[in-house]
């Protein structure tokens, strides 16, 4: 493997956010706090955590931070699209999210983000209607708009360089249809403003036309399984990830099946249930946005328990995923799983896990990493699908015929393994035959 030639971290980063809810405004709030001392950005692994180098005996643990040249907190500049027309501080109070006295210390940097135009199609969003919505309804004229928007965004704040990441709500649920299947078609398919193209991939598409790499948060068809998307970012030279935010009980998931599977104890079923009650609960009131969260998932357990190698311990698991929408709990999430396990000779036992999480909370260290690291890769020629994010999603993309690795802490040790890569450090195996011979 070649070692990449990194460019330097100069300037300013623009960070836009199609989505300025609940989780686009907690990531702002937070990382105006950080910068200014504040608060602690807590989460995140660039800015909290060390990568190990060399022998464990050699003792060399520098900050992620450090080691890297990332961008600085100090140098990102905010901005994104809504489909309403609240600022940030006004978006981040109706989200209810964080508490007065941390909105206030930021208010005036919060109130003076304001959303640009949205694009949006209803047909893919059901339970929501804009009402800062840019007015045409040509599919390629909205994805010039978006251009456009990008364009002038960089000029206005003097920016070297930008980075998307999704932060709106789950679309409904599509497959991939002809006109994905090549940037050629998709095109065409933009010009006859083609109903299978969705306003996720328009902001995908004018994003990579403009070389800022695109993270999708959602579980939206986007980047993974729109071969035109792929293909655009290769063009470009520009990198994509995603998708869908790996934030509650999916988190929880990554933790526990890899323990399980690594000591061979099997499961007869894993049930799980959430309610919660924020835009992203009332968008998954919706059958067919759900269905494009529950497809996400449902896609973590099999790939880390790999049935068809174990069939004795996992192949008639009954794995059930459910959501449901309630208002009183607002963003305050709360994630219950079952799961029927047994051992030794076949005896069964449970564990269950009540889970009272904050998605945005969660999230919004997610947001952080994936715009440093994105612009990282970008800056280091990397392009297309960036498999060594998987960390931060609870589908990750993957090239066609390549299944993807779900075990949470294989994806950490490649997410590490790959920044040393980058500075020309030996990778960690953990053999650790050197401290015996």
């Amino acid at each position: 493997m070649t070692q990449p030639k990194l460019k330097p971290a100069t300037g300013k980063l623009g960070v836009l956010l199609p989505g300025m809810g609940a989780v686009g405004t907690t990531f702002i709030a937070g990382a105006l706090l950080a910068r200014n001392g504040a608060a602690r950005p807590i989460g995140s692994l660039t800015q909290m955590d060390t990568l190990r180098l060399g022998k464990r005996t050699e003792a060399r643990s520098p900050m992620i931070r450090d080691f890297v040249p990332i961008a600085n907190v100090a140098d990102l500049v905010f901005g994104g699209w809504d489909l309403f027309r609240d600022n940030a501080y006004e978006a981040a109070v109706k989200a209810e999210v964080l508490a007065t006295d941390h909105l206030n210390a930021v208010k005036d940097e919060l109130s003076a983000i304001k959303p640009m135009e949205s694009v949006f199609f209803p047909e893919f969003v059901k339970r929501l209607r804009g009402e800062n919505v840019k007015p045409s309804e040509d599919k390629m004229e909205l994805a010039e708009a978006v251009r456009e928007d990008i364009r002038r965004f960089k000029k206005e704040n003097g920016l070297d360089r930008c980075v998307a990441v999704w932060c709106g709500s789950t679309e409904v649920h599509r497959e991939p249809t002809e006109v994905h299947s090549s940037l050629s078609k998709f095109e065409e398919g933009l010009r006859r403003s083609d109903p299978a193209i969705s306003p996720s991939q328009v902001y995908a598409y004018a994003c990579l036309r403009e070389e800022v790499s695109y993270s999708n948060g959602a579980p939206n068809l986007t980047a993974g399984g729109v071969p035109a998307i792929l293909e655009l970012s290769r063009e470009t030279s520009t990198p994509v990830s995603g998708k869908d935010f790996k934030t509650g009980q999916t988190l929880m998931k990554t933790v526990l099946a890899p323990g399980l599977r690594a000591r061979m104890l099997g499961i007869r079923g894993w049930f799980s249930t959430n309610i919660l009650g924020n835009r992203d609960g009332e968008v998954l009131d919706d059958p067919d946005s759900f269905k494009s969260k529950e497809v996400s998932k449902l896609g973590v357990l099999e790939t880390i328990l790999q049935p068809e190698l174990h069939p004795e311990l996992y192949q008639d698991m009954y794995h059930k995923v459910r959501i449901e929408y309630y208002p009183p709990r607002g963003d305050q999430k709360e994630g219950w799983d079952n799961i029927d396990i047994f051992g030794w000779l076949g005896y069964p036992m449970q564990i269950k896990v009540d889970f009272l999480c904050r998605d945005s909370i969660l999230a919004a260290p997610l947001v952080l990493d994936l715009a440093l690291f994105m612009d990282l890769a970008h800056r280091a020629g990397l392009s297309g699908i960036q498999e060594w994010l998987s960390f931060y999603y609870k589908s990750p993309i993957t090239p066609e015929g390549l299944y993807p690795e779900n075990n949470l802490f294989v994806q950490l040790g490649k997410l590490k393994n790959t920044l040393r890569w980058m500075q020309g450090e030996e990778l960690i195996t953990y053999l650790g035959r050197e401290y015996y011979e």
